[in-house]
């Protein structure tokens, strides 16, 4: 009677292990696409005037956070959907788009390509490094949950803040909390694909991709101000 208990328990196991490891590879799948519509974005916002933000800030910010919840709401409710792969690729080319500042302003400085390969370099290897811990181990990581959800609070919190102080010693802590948060996040839902947390391809894309895009922000800023170098 074990052995026959036993193989169903096996099977159901199995299907499981084939179910995370689809929804895994498809996420990685479209997160690489959504790379296609974010370099479209960010050509297109190196041309783009953005003195309204400049002259701004708080309703640059307002506006941007607008759109990406916006966007991230829209998403989930037609996640099951062809709409939903549709509204990712939008939002992402979008993200490209808010990018064009941050890209010219690397641009001034003589080695200002290579900072963006740094940046871009340093964003996949902290990605597959840790994704790959994660899928390799299976360890589970939900219990950093609510302390990654804490520190985006005050992360969020922290940035509203330096709009007003505009200290830069404080936007490069900022940066640096911010790698260290994002690092986390890869791990955090990796772990949750893994361990069958997340079943939605396209919700699971939308959050890798929101990590990866704040890593290659934040490692940017960082390499400008530690490494950046004027003619």
């Amino acid at each position: 009677m074990q052995p026959e208990l036993q193989y169903p328990n096996q099977a159901q196991s199995g299907k499981l292990s084939i179910v995370r490891n689809k929804v895994l590879r498809n996420t990685f799948w479209m997160l690489g696409l959504t790379m296609i519509p974010t370099i479209i974005g960010a050509m297109i916002g190196m041309s783009t005037n953005f003195s309204f933000m400049a002259q701004s800030p708080v309703m640059g910010m307002v506006v941007m956070l607008a759109v990406m919840f916006g966007f991230i709401f829209a998403i989930k409710a037609t996640r099951n959907s062809i709409w939903g792969i549709i509204l990712l690729f939008g939002f992402t080319f979008c993200l490209g788009w808010f990018l064009g500042p941050l890209l010219n302003s690397a641009l001034q400085f003589s080695n200002g390509p290579q900072l963006i390969g740094l940046a871009a370099g340093g964003t996949a290897t902290i990605l597959f490094s840790l994704a790959g811990y994660a899928t390799v181990t299976r360890k589970d990581f939900g219990f950093m949950g609510n302390f990654l959800f804490a520190g985006m609070i005050l992360l969020i919190i922290a940035m509203v803040a330096n709009i007003f102080l505009d200290i830069p010693a404080a936007s490069l802590g900022i940066s640096a909390v911010a790698v260290l948060l994002f690092s986390g996040f890869i791990l955090y839902d990796v772990s949750r694909i893994v361990n069958g947390g997340e079943t939605n391809y396209v919700m699971a894309a939308l959050g890798m991709y929101l990590n990866v895009f704040n890593l290659f922000v934040h490692l940017l800023h960082l390499l400008m101000a530690f490494a950046g170098q004027r003619d």
